[in-house]
């Protein structure tokens, strides 16, 4: 069975030292007991991005749980923030503090940083309880549960997903006599396409991060900013419920490939398209004021997850104004994605009652408590249906999980342990590349190499 493995002190440090580096760590306010309501009873602390209604939202799931197991009196506390990586840092001060919870529920933008200092793994657990969980493994596309191993483990079930496919207004298209474009679409088919809608709208709207910003256009180009391997381990795992199955250990990102002429290739080409008047420039606005502008037929395009149909819903959009198609061809197709799950802390004294939060809430009765609307894309596979989606959701819906199936090489967001500085070092100099000449990027990409191989050697130290 897993064991509890007490963080070192050097281990926080350094974790905590990460999100400095983003340079922001200092503005959080720092979280004691006070914030954990009723800490210190026999509850079981479950921590969850969002708001106090969200919690409350997640309330139903844990009486559910608490039906099953009434022996495990379940909390759940919602931590707000302005992204993931500004709930990461919170979490790792509360850890720092002493006043940690015992679950997390954690994107892959932190599930590394978890795997490597904050987590437990899960398989022990796993295969013990095997018969138990299989129906998971059998509904759950293996992409997304190698997402979640590191060096051989597995650490979280995902349970919600989405990967960078393309949005298109339909009323855009049908204004500039456009039409939608096949699965099997290119970059150039793509790029005459933005030409299209030039001077009706803002042909393609994108955000400078890792989730749909240059990273989608780096797979499709058959590279990444990072150096990407694959650990060895995990062959009882996927022996256990994936048979025959030939997977890897987890991702690994192990330096910087920043300057890889493919990275410069497909960094110039988004600096023409903004150049070209065909793209806005990523800093220009943010994700918030992106469901209006889109709705309202100002947007032509963008990236996006299944996660934005329940948003443009209530937006006022209807589910014929707008399709969503794959990311298009380049060298590959292979598409970014990034999921969520919880994962166990290793500070909890209540691991194995963490175990029965976890087995329960990848249950499918509890996925569907948890996913009753299309906010995202639930990882089983029977969730993602047509009465998800009908009257809501566009007419090729079933893209959001064909996405896995159609280009099995897709892999999840690049984000190390050392993720915040990572993204930090990736936004800032991606952002200058775009405000130059073709010679700012060449310039830019070097100073990005040169901030990210100060990251992996300041982690290596």
């Amino acid at each position: 069975m897993a064991t509890r493995s007490p963080l070192t002190r050097r281990a926080l440090l350094g974790a905590a030292g990460l999100a400095g580096v983003a340079g922001t760590a200092a503005a959080w306010p720092r979280l004691t007991g006070a914030d954990i309501p009723g800490r210190g009873d026999d509850a079981l602390t479950v921590l969850i991005l969002g708001t106090a209604q969200d919690a409350a939202g997640r309330q139903q799931i844990a009486d559910a749980f608490t039906e099953e197991h009434p022996d495990i009196p379940v909390r759940i506390q919602s931590v707000q923030a302005t992204d993931w990586g500004d709930f990461f840092a919170k979490i790792l001060t509360m850890v720092a503090s002493g006043t940690q919870p015992d679950v997390v529920y954690t994107a892959t933008e932190g599930a590394q940083l978890f795997a490597e200092r904050l987590a437990l793994p899960l398989d022990d657990y796993l295969l013990r309880d095997a018969d138990a969980v299989r129906d998971y493994f059998e509904d759950v596309h293996p992409s997304l549960i190698e997402a979640f191993m590191y060096k051989g483990s597995l650490y979280q079930l995902p349970l919600d997903f989405n990967a960078a496919n393309m949005y298109l207004n339909l009323d855009v298209l049908e204004r500039n006599g456009l039409e939608m474009p096949g699965e099997d679409w290119n970059r150039d088919d793509f790029t005459e396409l933005l030409r299209g809608m030039q001077g009706d709208a803002t042909p393609y709207y994108w955000t400078n991060r890792l989730f749909g910003g240059i990273v989608p256009w780096l797979y499709v180009n058959d590279t990444s900013f990072l150096t990407e391997e694959r650990a060895q381990g995990g062959e009882q795992l996927w022996s256990t419920f994936y048979p025959g199955e030939e997977r890897s250990g987890g991702y690994l990102w192990t330096g910087s490939n920043a300057t890889h002429e493919r990275v410069h290739e497909s960094v110039e080409y988004l600096r023409t398209l903004v150049q070209d008047g065909l793209a806005v420039r990523p800093e220009e606005g943010g994700g918030n004021t992106l469901v209006g502008l889109f709705a309202s037929g100002r947007i032509g395009s963008t990236p996006a997850g299944g996660y934005w149909v329940q948003g443009l819903a209530e937006g006022g959009m209807t589910a014929e104004q707008y399709d969503v198609q794959f990311f298009p061809r380049w060298r590959t197709q292979r598409h970014q994605f990034g999921a969520a799950g919880y994962a166990v802390m290793k500070t909890t004294e209540k691991a194995d009652q963490a175990w029965e939060w976890i087995k329960f809430t990848a249950s499918k009765q509890a996925m569907q408590l948890a996913f009753p609307t299309p906010s995202t894309t639930p990882t089983r596979r029977s969730m993602v249906t047509d009465s998800l989606y009908t009257g809501v959701g566009p007419e090729h819906w079933s893209r959001f999980y064909d996405t896995l199936d159609r280009f099995p090489t897709s892999g999840p967001i690049p984000a190390p342990p050392q993720q915040a500085a990572v993204e930090t070092a990736l936004i800032r100099n991606i952002s200058t590349a775009l405000s130059g000449g073709a010679g700012g990027v060449a310039r830019a990409l070097a100073a990005l190499d040169r901030d990210l191989r100060a990251v992996f050697t300041e982690e290596d130290a």
